[in-house]
């Protein structure tokens, strides 16, 4: 352990040509990332700690250790693998750093039981050991489990506690071995920079000079955030944790600490885990407690003890959890609250992680709102990310910059906090959407969508229509089936199946706005896009092209519809703020790139079917045939009185065009539109048709379908890269993937059964042993059945392979198939 004068900082010699790295904060996450940075070479690292070493007073120090690896999220899950493989290795003087003691979470209601089905098939998919046991078997685990009310649990064996200040000093002595420094009762006060980029780190104790500086602060990240002048979207919660007096029957010696599986009694917002001879009780049951940092004493100060991170226990709040515990646990009775505490932890607006850099400040890292379970894989990534440019698992769902705008206000960050607070047990639906606030982001023809009764959904703050109760007496018997059990219906309707056929056989209109755009232009934007993206994009002005984003090692980080205006201009469709993020990063700095976000003052409305052009050609005086209007062509016309910018483009397979104009004229090219439609059967349709329709022509979802963990050419979309037209980011990579034979491949399914329905990151099964998993899934009505698509190995991707889904425990039959499915010629789409 080092701990500097008051002086100021001890002196430093460089010996190796990589950058000053600082990392402000000493909990879990900065020694795990200081082991990270130094473990690749980089050793020229200080991590910095207002509090002492290693029980900083953070949330690292307090936290009770359960690791639980099984997520929703496929990222969160590998994070949590290594994680354990990483703890388990590790130890610090002679004692344990992990213990996989197993988990157990236990349903006591149906729904519960229902949900830890779903779990299994997640864990399945993610390579993680679980299996499904009887109320037996839960009570044999844990004897004071009243058996009577349980109905099953999921067991995963290799889950289990980690000891977080052991864990982290453990990877802090390794850091400082390879020549890291750490100081304790360095408190930062200000991030010092000069033209855009981190220059040092201030504290009461003297300036650090860095090219580098992580904030790795757990729920003090907002306020080394504000030192830096950017935003850091974190919300700090109490949550409540209580110790019972010592119960009969728990004995276990104090070297262990415990034998049983840590135990989640999720539908009472409940875990316990074993201390010695007493029970540890977590509760997300309480009513939200946000916390202010200008509330929580500094470490070393005297209103701090024991720790600034653990603040008054408020009895009353327990209570109920109290009575819950005794219930599930009924030897409790016995026994008391012997003490507790409201321990703070970071809750950001979607429950994930934030890590990356910023664009406002160069070199200014994020790695917070990072939990015990998740510390070292996220360590690792940001390591990963630091020293080579990518990562090894796919992080864009905890890239910081995923947030738009709008959701970056304190009072959104409070609101989706406390929601994620309220959540964390919750058995949540992948498409339910948060409640508050909303709506925050409407199209211009919102007003005309709600008199057609739609069921909106959320994204990016936007409101989505996702099918419209005006067109349920389009709605024919069998699509009643196509629903598919509660859980996948519980956000779907037969009116979607409508709605697709009405697209199919006669035109729809589609709201578009949300999907982002930008204007990037200048005398170098052409050179500009030719580096960023794969495909051929010098062709004349009014032509559109498909091509991709790739990061420095080849992986897929998004598509994009790049439309030449003429020939210093471009409109850009990309798939998240992420795409605005990477571009505005790799802009030339010599000012001859200009990009511009448009879609706040701009609207979409996509025109789609083969009546497409029946409706929009009487509209205008341009001529909009096939051989005057070509598909991937665009043109400024006029529809009505609306200027608007065309695109023959299609996402669902059919003629069309996206239609764009100013959000001003929104609603007037709606209600001309709408209008001209009338005679021809014209419907609004939402998403669920859009996506049911585009997976019929098996067009892939950035993100979802495929990230930087794959390759273009395993993802079915090596026609998009253009190896031969000059240097690109990840060219190499791409060259090097063009010359092998995929080891895998995005593969599209059938489900054989018409009543079967699944909705992704379902397992697949080839063999009886799980071997892939589903990304997308929809009901096709053009089929008369489920797709799916899949990633598959190789050899199990060859069409007419018989597979199983496993969704909810039971194995469904499917086949690969040849794609696409609808439209192989691209007849309809290029009439």
């Amino acid at each position: 352990m080092s701990t500097a004068a008051a002086a100021g900082p001890p002196p430093r010699t460089r010996s190796a040509p990589h950058p000053r790295v600082v990392v402000i904060g000493a909990g879990i996450v900065g020694c795990a990332l200081a082991d990270e940075l130094t473990s690749r070479g980089w050793t020229d690292v200080t991590v910095l700690e207002q509090g002492p070493l290693f029980a900083t007073g953070g949330s690292s120090s307090h936290a009770p250790g359960l690791v639980f690896s099984t997520n929703p999220s496929r990222t969160m899950s590998a994070f949590a693998t290594y994680t354990v493989a990483k703890y388990s290795r590790l130890e610090l003087d002679g004692r344990w750093c992990f213990r996989a003691v197993g988990g157990l979470e236990v349903a006591t209601a149906p729904e519960r039981l229902h949900d830890l089905r779903r779990k299994l098939g997640l864990a399945r998919s993610w390579g993680i050991r679980a299996e499904l046991v009887g109320p037996e078997e839960c009570a044999r685990m844990w004897p004071m489990l009243d058996a009577d009310r349980v109905l099953g649990g999921l067991h995963t064996p290799d889950d289990g506690l980690a000891k977080a200040v052991r864990a982290g000093e453990a990877q802090a002595r390794a850091a400082m071995a390879r020549g890291a420094v750490f100081l304790d009762h360095h408190t930062v006060v200000g991030i010092d920079r000069d033209g855009g980029r981190v220059r040092g780190v201030v504290t009461d104790r003297g300036t650090f000079p860095a090219d580098i500086a992580v904030s790795a602060a757990g729920f003090w990240g907002p306020a080394i955030g504000r030192m830096a002048g950017v935003e850091v979207p974190l919300l700090p919660m109490a949550h409540q944790y209580a110790y019972t007096a010592p119960v009969e029957g728990v004995d276990n010696p104090p070297d262990l600490e415990a034998r049983r599986p840590l135990l989640r009694h999720q539908d009472r917002d409940l875990y316990f885990r074993e201390h010695g001879d007493r029970i540890g009780i977590g509760s997300y049951a309480h009513r939200p407690m946000p916390v202010r940092l200008d509330d929580i004493a500094e470490p070393g100060a005297e209103a701090a003890a024991p720790m600034p991170s653990m603040l008054e226990f408020t009895a009353a709040d327990f209570e109920p959890s109290w009575r819950d515990s005794v219930e599930l646990l009924p030897e409790l009775a016995e026994s008391k609250v012997e003490e507790g505490f409201n321990g703070v932890f970071s809750f950001t607006p979607d429950g994930m992680p934030l890590l990356g850099e910023s664009r406002r400040l160069r070199g200014f890292w994020l790695a917070e709102a990072v939990w015990v379970t998740h510390s070292a894989g996220a360590a690792k990534a940001v390591a990963e990310w630091m020293t080579q440019g990518r990562t090894t698992t796919d992080v864009h769902e905890c890239d910081v910059h995923r947030f738009e705008e709008a959701q970056l206000s304190p009072a959104y960050v409070a609101d989706r906090g406390r929601q994620s607070f309220v959540e964390v047990y919750d058995v949540v639906h992948p498409q339910q959407p948060m409640e508050h606030p909303r709506p925050l982001r409407t199209a211009p023809f919102y007003q005309r969508q709600r008199e057609l009764e739609a069921f909106f959904l959320e994204g990016g703050g936007w409101e989505r229509p996702h099918w419209y109760g005006a067109n349920a007496p389009l709605v024919r018997p069998e699509d009643e089936a196509a629903v598919g059990d509660a859980w996948a219906g519980r956000y779907h309707s037969p009116i979607v199946c409508a709605e697709a056929r009405a697209t199919r056989e006669g035109v729809a209109l589609y709201d578009m706005t949300p999907l982002k755009r930008l204007e990037v232009s200048g005398p170098g934007a052409l050179e500009f896009l030719q580096r960023m993206t794969t495909n051929q994009l010098d062709r004349k002005p009014g032509s559109v092209a498909y091509t991709l984003l790739l990061d420095p090692g080849g992986g897929v980080r998004s598509d994009l519809t790049v439309t030449r205006l003429d020939e210093d201009s471009f409109q850009v469709g990309v798939s998240s703020n992420l795409d605005v993020d990477w571009l505005t990063a790799h802009l030339p700095g010599d000012g001859s790139v200009v990009l511009r976000e448009t879609t706040p003052g701009t609207c979409c409305i996509g025109v789609w079917g083969p009546l497409a052009r029946d409706l929009v050609q009487p509209l205008s005086g341009d001529d909009l045939s096939h051989e005057g209007f070509g598909f991937f062509k665009a043109r400024r016309v006029h529809i009505g009185h609306v200027p608007v910018l065309a695109l023959r483009v299609s996402y669902v397979g059919e003629l069309g065009w996206e239609l764009y104009t100013g959000a001003d004229l929104g609603l007037r090219l709606w209600d001309t539109l709408w209008e001209a439609g009338s005679g021809l059967g014209a419907v609004a349709a939402g998403r669920g048709a859009f996506n049911s329709l585009r997976l019929e022509k098996g067009y892939r979802l950035a993100g979802t379908d495929m990230t930087t963990e794959h390759d273009p050419y395993e993802a079915g979309l090596g026609f998009a890269v253009r190896l031969d037209k000059g240097d690109f980011v990840g060219r190499d990579a791409a060259a090097a993937a063009a010359e092998r034979e995929p080891r895998r491949r995005l593969s599209c399914l059938t489900l054989d059964d018409p009543a079967h329905a699944v909705m992704g990151r379902e397992p697949v099964l080839v063999g009886g042993v799980p071997a892939g998993y589903v990304t997308s899934a929809a009901y096709s009505t053009t089929l008369g059945r489920t797709i799916a698509y899949a990633w598959l190995p190789a050899e199990a991707a060859r069409p007419g392979t018989a597979v199983r889904v496993e969704y909810f425990g039971e194995a469904l039959a499917a086949t690969v198939a040849t794609e696409p499915l609808v439209d192989p010629e691209m007849a309809r789409i290029r009439r």
